[in-house]
């Protein structure tokens, strides 16, 4: 079947958003002439600036929409579902797989709705059409790709493609310089993260820092968000070499410019680290008790630092102490950076 008015389903997060690109461009590939629209958290909507080929966004505001029982939160719920239903999409993929984006699936008035059968919260009930898992899988990539399956679609790329417009680009290519950074020589550390256990201690950022400039003479960078200025700072402290920070510093198209850049990325599992490794920038994640095996590097082993990444099953997220980030030692996570930096310099030859 050949559907002409497609909706994507996938408010948040950052990283998640970015895991759902193969299956954006999955669907652009399998029909040209469709108008794909992307449901989307205003706050992650600009990372779609730089997915090349989609026709629209559709607003997903959760903070006011949350609201409903008052009376600007009921007026942007009602707007809202008026403009899920006059789209009159004919194809709804439900990539987030709760109730709420459930429900709105419904709403819209599509006539075939698909996400997984296992979907949390109830949310199957409203789907025309109920994808199984894969059996040997557990990543999103491949939930993903067995959703697409269902409605037709077989070729698929597992390539996140970004691609930052040129005025990104520009103002990325002004931050280094004012910095005095060259592309191509100096690395980025993400030390921050929206959760606690998730961060890596900032002294052991400090110490990789150290070890990336002695050993491979690369400068230092930072990213984050301005909230985050603080954990970097508290690198910096203890660093014995310079950091460039950037923190809320850029949009993240900007952002997604600056690590393209980038030599080397070391990051805890966070949105800034999964876009650096969608740019094909050399990047290592660094995960504690959230499974690698379920949202790290779509196929890049090489890329994840985690204790038993792989005698975790089938847990989203491990409760064993061993898993804790902090058993994640700086040898570890050299050991990984020399890898990735090995394998990127025999790709260039």
């Amino acid at each position: 079947m050949q559907y002409q008015n497609i909706l994507i389903i996938k408010p948040s997060a950052l990283g998640d958003v970015v895991h759902a690109l193969p299956a954006f461009g999955a669907l652009r590939a399998a029909f040209p002439q469709a108008k794909i629209t992307w449901m989307i958290r205003p706050e992650f909507a600009p990372l779609l600036e730089c997915a090349a080929g989609l026709d629209d966004t559709l607003l997903f505001d959760r903070k006011t929409m949350g609201r409903w029982y008052t009376p600007a939160g009921w007026a942007a719920l009602r707007d809202f579902i008026g403009q899920l239903r006059c789209r009159q999409f004919d194809l709804v993929l439900d990539l987030q797989g709760l109730l709420r984006t459930a429900l709105f699936s419904r709403l819209s008035g599509c006539p075939v709705r698909v996400g997984m059968a296992s979907a949390r919260e109830g949310a199957w009930l409203f789907y025309t059409h109920r994808v199984q898992p894969p059996k040997d899988s557990l990543h999103m990539v491949d939930l993903y790709r067995t959703l697409l399956a269902a409605v037709g679609v077989t070729d698929f790329s597992a390539r996140a493609m970004l691609s930052p417009p040129a005025r990104a680009v520009e103002s990325a290519g002004r931050l280094l310089h004012c910095a005095g950074l060259v592309p191509k020589r100096f690395a980025v550390i993400i030390p921050g993260s929206a959760h606690s256990s998730k961060c890596w201690p900032s002294e052991r950022f400090s110490a990789v820092a150290e070890r990336i400039s002695k050993d491979y003479g690369l400068a230092i960078a930072a990213v984050g968000t301005a909230g985050e200025k603080k954990v970097i700072q508290a690198v910096a402290q203890v660093c014995a070499v310079p950091i460039a920070d950037f923190s809320g510093q850029t949009t993240i198209p900007q952002l997604a410019a600056l690590l393209g850049q980038a030599a080397l990325v070391v990051s805890n599992d966070t949105g800034p680290g999964h876009i650096a490794a969608a740019m094909g920038t050399p990047t290592v994640l660094i995960f504690g008790p959230t499974n690698p095996n379920w949202v790290g590097p779509y196929q890049q082993p090489q890329a994840v630092v985690a204790i038993e990444p792989d005698r975790r099953g089938k847990a989203i997220r491990s409760r064993h102490p061993a898993h804790q980030i902090e058993r994640v030692g700086v040898p570890l996570v050299m050991e990984a950076i020399g890898r990735q930096l090995r394998q990127n310099q025999g790709q260039q030859r």
